[in-house]
């Protein structure tokens, strides 16, 4: 009897075990499956479209009908939003509808939530409109995060006053974090007192706020701004003291610090540091990587470009540097020939040559003979020889006596030879004998 009674509490706890599971899973599926579709619904918006409540209530509703009351956090809407935010460029408007959408919704906001609303209106609104939000929250939702967006927003718009006082408010408060901090440093720099800078960083030590990345990447700034290079040199090692893994703008700030006051050899090896980091894919921080090198006249460190595995990745970082850049230069050019080239994405060659001659930018000798040893690797001989006779006359134009490059003659060379085709050979040896070249 006590078995059997056993045995019955066991099947039914197993029962509803698994009835738990299975509901658990069914929310976690229908939950995941939702939210991509949340995704592409949100991403086909424009600010403009509006529908934006309409569409969350359409794809909230069978949720609730499916799981019964099963009760959404707002997770899935948070994703999205950030999700369809950076890839459409920051649709801010968009963002801040749905925002409003998830305010309405009975407990659904957190003070995170809060947070980002109010930085949204600001940005749409102005701050003003941040601020009377921040006043109509209960007391309860008057946090850390609140305190710190509202100060984001002050610092952002150039409110000294008002960011000051709040800041100090803050600390009576215990909210100061190295985030508040770090906005106010920002705010310092922006208006040209970067001697203040310094003066918080050593407010933070004294109230043991620890530092991360982003206090010692302004503070390193800000003793550039003071022409203190030693103090900005010496962050880097207060970093590796403190344990703070420098990131790539830690290393643009010092490249460029370096380059300002004239010492290139450490400019170039604080970029080496850099690459090694691996994050060229970034397209900001290749942009920068670029414009650096550009500004020391010294185009051979683009070459991490090269070892870029994802040609979309590519694509789109020189597409943001191309966007932003004022100078075209051929050389950094010729870098994204060989990148496109090593991939076989000749129409993106193509396109981006054309597009160097439409801004006035002359391919020089290495833009021909990249051209034209992937044309001959590759067989096709007529659209070698065409950009092979580009180069040759501006090599005799220029007197320049080592185009094409050794290996691009081999690889003519090999073809011909692989095709017993002797009369191309020799017009070819005529050819590069007419520019005096070196050695054949």
């Amino acid at each position: 009897m006590a078995n059997h009674a056993k045995r019955l509490v066991t099947s039914t706890l197993t029962a509803g075990s698994r009835w738990f599971s299975t509901a658990a899973a069914t929310a976690t599926a229908v939950n995941k499956g939702n939210q991509e579709s949340l995704f592409r619904k949100l991403s086909a918006l424009t600010a403009a479209d509006g529908g934006v409540a309409d569409t969350l209530d359409q794809w909230w509703l069978p949720m609730v009908i499916c799981l019964e009351g099963f009760d959404f956090d707002g997770n899935s809407v948070r994703v999205c939003v950030g999700t369809v935010g950076k890839e459409s460029n920051g649709l801010v408007l968009k963002n801040a509808m749905v925002y409003e959408w998830m305010e309405k919704q009975k407990n659904k906001m957190n003070n995170a939530d809060h947070a980002v609303r109010m930085d949204l209106l600001a940005k749409i609104k102005g701050v003003t409109s941040a601020e009377e939000y921040f006043n109509n929250l209960e007391e309860s939702s008057k946090t850390v995060k609140t305190y710190g967006a509202l100060l984001s927003c002050y610092c952002k718009e150039k409110m000294i006053d008002e960011a000051t006082n709040l800041f100090e408010k803050m600390k009576e408060l215990s909210f100061a974090s190295a985030l508040s901090y770090n906005n106010l440093m920002s705010l310092y720099l922006s208006i040209g007192e970067p001697e203040k800078v310094p003066l918080l960083a050593k407010e933070m030590e004294e109230m043991k706020i620890a530092a991360d990345k982003h206090t010692y990447n302004k503070l390193m700034r800000g003793f550039a701004s003071l022409k203190d290079y030693d103090a900005a040199e010496g962050v880097l090692e207060r970093m590796r003291e403190d344990k703070v893994m420098p990131d790539w703008i830690t290393y643009e700030n010092l490249a460029a610090i370096y380059v300002d006051a004239g010492f290139i050899d450490k400019a170039n090896a604080t970029l080496q540091k850099w690459e090694n980091m691996g994050n060229v894919g970034d397209y900001r921080a290749f942009h920068s990587l670029i414009n650096m090198y550009a500004r020391m006249s010294d185009l051979s460190g683009v070459n991490p470009l090269l070892k870029l595995d994802d040609a979309e990745g590519l694509q789109k970082c020189f597409s943001e540097w191309e966007s932003g850049c004022s100078t075209y230069d051929v050389r950094i050019c010729n870098v994204i020939f060989k990148s496109y080239l090593k991939r076989n994405m000749i129409e993106e060659a193509t396109a981006l040559y054309e597009n160097m001659g439409s801004r006035g930018v002359e391919p020089n000798l290495d833009t021909f003979d990249i051209f034209t040893n992937y044309y001959i690797s590759n067989g096709k001989r007529d659209l070698a020889f065409d950009f092979f006779e580009m180069g040759v006359a501006k090599a005799c134009s220029e007197k320049i006596k080592w185009f094409p490059t050794d290996g691009t003659v081999s690889k003519f060379l090999e073809l011909f030879d692989k095709e017993k085709d002797e009369e191309a050979a020799e017009k070819f040896r005529e050819r590069v004998k007419e520019i005096e070249r070196l050695r054949l």
